[in-house]
């Protein structure tokens, strides 16, 4: 029998609402190259660029599963870059949440490419709780 989640708007909220409070104050580490396979996948050669920081509460409340940022913290960049993919971590920094996808468009954090030294700023982060899973 093929597989068919469907949750309820309440519990993909309250999914949404744990992963948020993962990241109150964490770290949001940013990189180019390849996105590792899974979020446990060790670092193999990618370059971090910056680090930035979520507010000590990340997101407002969920809507439809959908986790949208406070203002995030700039950082100062440590590499020039053209962002690929960024790792989450807890407010310990070194606690993996997540990987999300980085880009200047069409991506879970909006950031351009950056250069050595300049101050960097996301304009947007936002993460999906899917409500459905279908498939074997």
């Amino acid at each position: 029998m093929a597989l068919n989640t469907q949750l309820a708007d309440a519990t993909v909220n309250a999914q949404a609402s744990a992963l948020a409070a993962l990241c109150n104050g964490g770290k949001i580490k940013v990189y180019d190259g390849t996105q590792p396979a899974t979020a446990d996948t060790a670092l193999s050669g990618q370059t971090l660029g910056v680090t930035v920081t979520f507010n000590e509460t990340a997101f407002g409340a969920p809507s439809g599963g959908v986790l949208t940022a406070n203002a995030i913290t700039s950082g100062t960049a440590v590499a020039s870059i053209t962002p690929t993919w960024a790792r989450i971590l807890k407010s310990d920094g070194t606690t993996t949440i997540m990987d999300v996808s980085a880009g200047a468009s069409g991506c879970n954090l909006t950031i351009g490419a950056f250069t050595l030294g300049t101050v960097v700023s996301c304009t947007s982060f936002t993460h999906t709780v899917k409500k459905a899973t279908t498939g074997l």
